[in-house]
């Protein structure tokens, strides 16, 4: 990248504020929030009351940052207008817009002609979600979380340490079903369970119920009435590809991006929540900070492409007298043929099961005791041969499940 062209990254996530700060003064970073960048990852800990929210603030950027919204990219004119007037130019124009929260659609969600949610009704994606949560939330707040993934375990653990009385209710059959298998699942369950958290699983919620303009109920598929003050809506995300899909770019589930991260115009690239490489949308932090690192080399003049990444998902449940730390990755539910190496303690409280396809590690979960986490994933990230059993028929997998080393 010659030192005179000018990089405009739109997006304060993780993703765009990684790239700005990798591509020092020559990058000016977008972005509508008020709040410094921030790590989305901790906020549950900020609804938790565990951080402050300048705990979890981002080093500062060297280039520009405008706090604005970018309403609009002008390709042939390589523009980006903003919400404030400004116009800013670009040489390479990067979308690191992340993604929103998926609304349900829920009876009563939504009165005739509202675009804004009812009151007492809360997404969780950014920190001002997360500041008005917190400032919704006391001793005894009867709070309802809507969806058991990542996203709502997370919440209904930050709210139940608040002291709120929660209910969590999830549509399938288990808490966090596309990382955890049954058993871990189940260990996860009875975590939150133990912080005295309420679980309805394979369940959905039908409609919500609306008096003087805050959600008061919420109405189960089989008719049970859920008494509620706070309602959380933790039911996944969606790329945000507004601008991109007005830009006239190439659009699917995300922006389409190829392997250096360029989108069907070349002047622009996306990364992070946003972007579709290769037919998938990760929406994980680790995704996106290793295409803002390619990208970042790409436009330095580094020769290297962006291949996708083999994402592990870790999540950490604190409590006094029972944390829960767990990790998942790859493919954790097996297909036929495929072997599994399971190993449990209930002692120490451990839990390790690993799935082998032919002779490589496709996938696992560890809860408790994380040591061997790190052996098992460069096994699982590298995608090369296990080794051969040894003489005495331990097979070194049986190793790797045992390994204390580090991570």
């Amino acid at each position: 990248m010659q030192s005179m062209n000018r990089v405009v990254v739109i997006g304060t996530g993780l993703a765009g504020t990684r790239l700005a700060r990798r591509l020092g003064e020559r990058a000016v970073l977008i972005g509508e929030e008020p709040h410094a960048p921030y790590n989305r990852v901790l906020l549950a800990e900020v609804l938790a009351g565990s951080y402050g929210p300048d705990v979890i603030e981002l080093p500062a950027v060297p280039g520009p940052r405008l706090r604005t919204r970018a309403v609009r990219v002008d390709r042939e004119r390589r523009l980006v207008q903003c919400e404030s007037g400004a116009e800013v130019a670009y040489d390479t124009l990067v979308l690191a817009t992340g993604s929103n929260p998926v609304l349900p659609p829920l009876r009563g969600l939504f009165a005739p002609g509202a675009t804004e949610l009812p009151g007492g009704v809360h997404a969780f994606r950014t920190m001002d979600d997360c500041l008005a949560l917190s400032g919704a939330v006391a001793e005894g707040t009867r709070a309802v979380v809507i969806g058991g993934g990542l996203l709502g375990v997370s919440a209904a653990r930050a709210l139940a340490r608040r002291g709120a009385q929660v209910v969590l209710v999830q549509q399938a059959e288990r808490l966090m079903e596309r990382q955890l298998d049954p058993a871990s699942s189940e260990l996860v369950r009875r975590h939150l369970v133990a912080l005295g958290v309420e679980i309805h699983t394979e369940c959905r919620v039908r409609a919500v119920g609306v008096v003087d303009g805050r959600v008061r109920r919420v109405e189960l598929h089989d008719g049970y009435v859920l008494g509620t003050d706070v309602t959380v809506l933790a039911c996944g995300a969606r790329p945000r590809t507004g601008l991109a899909s007005a830009a006239g770019l190439d659009v699917r589930r995300g922006v389409v991006v190829d392997d250096e991260l360029r989108t069907s115009d070349p002047r622009i690239h996306a990364v992070g929540d946003c972007a579709e490489h290769e037919g998938t949308v990760y929406g994980l932090a680790t995704p996106a900070l290793e295409q803002a690192d390619a990208l970042a080399d790409l436009l330095t003049g580094t020769t290297k492409t962006y291949t996708g990444t083999r994402a592990l998902t870790r999540l950490t449940l604190p409590h006094e007298a029972d944390p829960l730390d767990l990790a998942a990755f790859g493919e954790t539910q097996p297909l036929p043929g495929d072997d599994v190496v399971q190993l449990a303690d209930a002692t120490r409280g451990t839990y390790r099961r690993v799935v082998v396809r032919g002779d490589r590690l496709v996938g696992g979960v560890l809860v408790g005791a994380l040591g061997g986490v790190g052996a098992l994933a460069h096994a699982w990230e590298s995608n090369e041969s296990l080794p051969a059993a040894t003489d005495v028929g331990a097979a070194p997998l049986l190793h790797l499940l045992t390994h204390d080393g580090g991570l």
